[in-house]
């Protein structure tokens, strides 16, 4: 009865949350400073995920050097995003630079 008390609890909570800001919606515009530093968390996020991944792969310290598969499939799709700017395209060499260079090294 306790775990499902519990789950209900989190469920009210989850949902509270979530329909408070969706009643919100459309009632009141963001300032455009506010409008303008969103812009920045998308890439800030990626980042914050990425980088731990592509310089600590296997969680144990930073491995910068090219025995590191990850670091060098991020090489690869960095140049190729830049070059082709397409996404489906970066992602795709992406993930086969990445199974090439696992399997190489």
């Amino acid at each position: 009865m306790t775990e499902a008390l519990m789950i209900a609890g989190m469920a009210f909570v989850t949902f509270g949350i979530r329909y408070v800001l969706l009643a919100s919606a459309g009632h009141f515009t963001f300032p455009s400073w506010a409008k303008a530093g969103l812009n920045f968390v998308p890439p800030a996020v990626l980042t914050a995920i990425i980088v731990p991944a592509v310089l600590i792969p296997n969680g144990n310290g930073i491995e910068f050097n090219l025995q590191n598969a990850s670091l060098l499939a991020a090489c690869v799709t960095v140049v190729v995003g830049l070059i082709r700017k397409d996404l489906l395209t970066t992602i795709v060499v992406g993930m086969i630079a990445f199974g090439l260079f696992r399997w190489l090294l």
